[in-house]
């Protein structure tokens, strides 16, 4: 049987970070390095909201724009909206100014490449930012694993609709495990199929905390992916609309349909 939802189809692009947009609006791409895996550079963030549908109606407006936004939920329980990958913060507060002055956004913060949360036990309790992001590694799991792991966990519960209406069906996935690495300071590619062919292959019984997990019908057709958290299980976006939640491997339906594993950090 079918899942409903469970799409991610890949060759579509993916409304997060921003890939192209209209004139007036346009924020510099950066060089991918090998594998298509970068460092992100500083990015913009705008909004305090209280209540999670103000900080989607932001992201819908930008994308409407061309924008790759996505928001997240903060330690103080606000959410914000973020996007951009700016090579230096001079540049991010012209673009921000930019925005500003097409009314587009009111005031803003520039991001710096760092990872947002740092190191922390499971879910719960608030943590404070770490400092900076070392390098990005391809070699063994890092901490910065662990980071991505727990950064995921903090989404789980949060209705996510990647730019309301506007957002092709089946892009969630991708663009869920995009924006956590996108909060741990690095950029990979933006379908579920390209981020399959990025990073470096893992058994399945070496998982680590932070490794992508793919979902299809062959190693050519993945249609969804999900964040490794530890313990067999793994959180993910099912579908446009839904909350995002933790899964286990050995479902059924997962176990059935398992490709691969990749790890990025």
């Amino acid at each position: 049987m079918k899942r409903k939802g469970l799409i991610c189809a890949p060759g579509v692009a993916l409304l997060l970070l921003l890939v192209t947009v209209t004139p007036g609006c346009a924020i510099p791409s950066r060089p991918e390095a090998s594998g298509g895996i970068t460092r992100l550079g500083f990015s913009i963030q705008v909004g305090a909201f209280a209540e999670v549908k103000n900080a989607e109606r932001l992201t819908a407006k930008l994308q409407s724009k061309g924008i790759e936004a996505f928001y997240f939920r903060k330690d103080s329980g606000v959410y914000v909206v973020r996007f951009g990958d700016y090579r230096s913060r001079d540049m991010a507060r012209k673009g921000a100014e930019k925005l500003v002055a097409e009314k587009l956004i009111d005031s803003y913060f520039i991001a710096s490449p760092d990872a947002v949360f740092k190191k922390s036990q499971r879910v719960t309790q608030p943590v404070e930012p770490q400092k900076s992001l070392p390098p990005v590694k391809r070699s063994g799991a890092t901490d910065m694993g662990s980071i991505a792991a727990r950064t995921a966990e903090r989404f789980v519960g949060i209705p996510y609709r990647w730019g309301g209406d506007n957002v092709v069906e089946g892009m969630d996935c991708s663009g869920f495990v995009r924006a956590v690495y996108n909060l741990c300071g690095v950029n990979i590619p933006r379908t579920s199929g390209e981020q399959y062919r990025a990073g470096d292959k893992v058994e399945r019984e070496n998982l680590m905390d932070g490794d992508l997990i793919f979902f299809g019908s062959s190693a050519d057709r993945i249609n969804h992916v999900g964040i490794y958290v530890g313990g067999g299980r793994f959180v993910h976006a099912p579908r446009r609309g839904d909350e995002i939640k933790i899964s286990t491997i050995d479902e059924k339906y997962f176990a059935e349909r398992f490709i691969g594993a990749k790890r990025y950090f």
